[in-house]
């Protein structure tokens, strides 16, 4: 069985090698397949290298419409992908698949739970799963790159055997991969790499065709890319203001602006943070702000407490002490807006998590189920295929889907048309950070490149550093090039 599947993988290899050579004589770089393919994070960045898109494959109606506005539109029909809608119909079981020949499958792709019964592993365990379609494609048509992309939690303690039947699987079929997840997120990336200010952790998996012999032996192979800034860059040097559109240039910009409930809620808190460093030169504490809770500390019922959740009870205490410390000013604070009691539950609690910033105005915030959140105005959270979009302080407004875009790295021209705001929010929340994956990309790239097709590497390393120049202000760039040491400064 094992030399059987070595000699099917020594010819699969030289397949791949004639297709290769006849593809570089024709001058074309590379091919690529998009699968979940969303709204076309991969495409941005595999275009970006010099490939050429053959198959796309996306599920919803109107994410699919959105890369097919943006990608494929403009394109001459003879060079337009084919566009799937279900990958299911050209994975069929038991037949060829229908997806064309290419050089890179690049997918972001769902991550159901893998059987646990018996002691199955590899194909027959991932039948079933979407990964299952995945593995199919790439027995059949032997891609000298795999890219996937994951939420972190996949390589998490609780998806140990999922993690196991992937790495397992792509060894079986003929992919060097690494037991270790590569971790990044495009906040690690200075602008001039195609960083964006968002906290994104995402887990990558990469893998390069050598043949099963080989996958199966090769297996101390270590991360490509390593959670961490990168060529020195400092996170805290972020300013969310370089992926915001001017003001002027927003239609219908009144429904992002903060009603004035809410900004009456902003205001009264605000309050408090100036009253606090005014008489005591202090910001508001990390811990969650209860108003509810804010008794003093020997008035708490220690049998109550012990009938808590430990985190709750916790809570609790540090909120009476917070009271105890602060009565005169907090009761003089509450005695001025006697509204607040009025407030909506969520909004009598605040988790200030914004340091030294000198006002909620000056913050980036986010209006939870569990209070209103503020953070320092540098990087912002991930964007997640839910509400609480994030409120820019300075603007006094929300995100927009195309400012939201341009933190995912996509370019200024990136378009949702007329579809639903919620569609568009939903579709970049679901959707891949173009620089970090064209980082982890191209470093595979690089440290593979002795067994990848020359064309291909030739391709993704003379590519810019940079995959969409433009997702950033100006700004970015000129700040970053001022915080260099002068000796890595470009001469002017």
């Amino acid at each position: 069985m094992e030399l059987a599947l070595s000699a099917r993988g020594l010819d699969k290899t030289a397949d791949a090698s004639a297709k290769l050579a006849t593809m570089e004589q024709r001058g074309l770089a590379f091919r690529y397949v998009d699968l979940f393919a969303g709204i076309g994070g991969f495409h941005a960045m595999l275009n970006h290298a010099g490939g050429r898109c053959v198959y796309v494959s996306e599920i919803d109606r109107e994410a699919r419409a959105t890369y097919h506005r943006n990608w494929i539109a403009s394109l001459d029909p003879s060079q337009a992908p084919i566009v799937n809608e279900d990958i299911n119909t050209d994975t069929p079981d038991g037949e060829p698949v229908r997806v064309p020949d290419h050089d890179v499958l690049a997918a972001g792709f769902p991550c159901q739970p893998f059987s646990k019964s018996g002691y199955q592993r590899g194909m027959d365990e991932a039948r079933g799963t979407l990964f299952w379609n995945i593995a199919r494609i790439l027995e059949d048509r032997r891609p000298a790159v795999v890219l996937l992309e994951n939420v972190r939690n996949i390589a998490g303690p609780r998806h140990t055997h999922e993690w196991d039947v992937i790495i397992q699987t792509l060894r079986e079929i003929g992919y060097r991969v690494s037991d270790t997840p590569s971790v990044f997120s495009p906040h690690f990336l200075p602008p001039s790499l195609g960083g964006t200010p968002q906290v994104r952790d995402r887990v990558f998996i990469l893998g390069t065709y050598v043949g099963p012999e080989r996958a199966l032996r090769e297996v101390d192979v270590p991360p490509t890319v390593v959670r961490g800034p990168v060529e020195g860059w400092d996170v805290k040097d972020w300013d969310v203001d370089w992926v915001l559109d001017e003001d002027s240039e927003i239609p219908d910009l009144a429904k992002y602006q903060l009603k004035p409930d809410e900004r009456r809620w902003v205001d009264v808190w605000d309050n408090l943070v100036q009253a606090m460093y005014e008489a005591r030169g202090i910001r508001l504490p990390g811990f969650p702000l209860w108003a509810d809770a804010w008794i003093p500390e020997r008035a708490l019922d220690p049998l109550e407490l012990d009938a808590l959740p430990r985190w709750k009870s916790a809570i609790l205490i540090k909120n009476a002490r917070f009271y105890d410390e602060h009565r005169h000013l907090i009761d003089a604070w509450k005695r001025n807006h006697r509204d607040f009691n009025s407030f909506p539950d969520s909004r009598r609690k605040l988790e200030w998590q914004a340091q030294d910033t000198p006002s909620l105005w000056d913050s980036v915030m986010h209006f939870r189920p569990s209070g209103i959140r503020a953070k320092a105005p540098t990087y912002l959270p991930a964007l997640v295929a839910i509400t609480q979009t994030s409120i820019v302080g300075s603007r006094k407004r929300r995100l927009t889907p195309h400012e939201a875009a341009r933190l995912q790295g996509l370019p200024r021209n990136f378009s949702f048309g007329g579809q639903r705001e919620s569609a568009s929010y939903k579709q970049v929340g679901n959707g891949v950070a173009v620089g970090a994956a064209w980082h982890v990309f191209r470093t595979h790239v690089k440290r593979d490149a002795a067994d990848l097709p020359k064309g291909l590497v030739r391709s993704v390393l003379s590519a810019s550093a940079n995959p969409t120049a433009n997702a950033l202000a100006p700004e970015a760039t000129q700040h970053e090039v001022s915080r260099a040491p002068l000796a890595e400064r470009p001469a002017s």
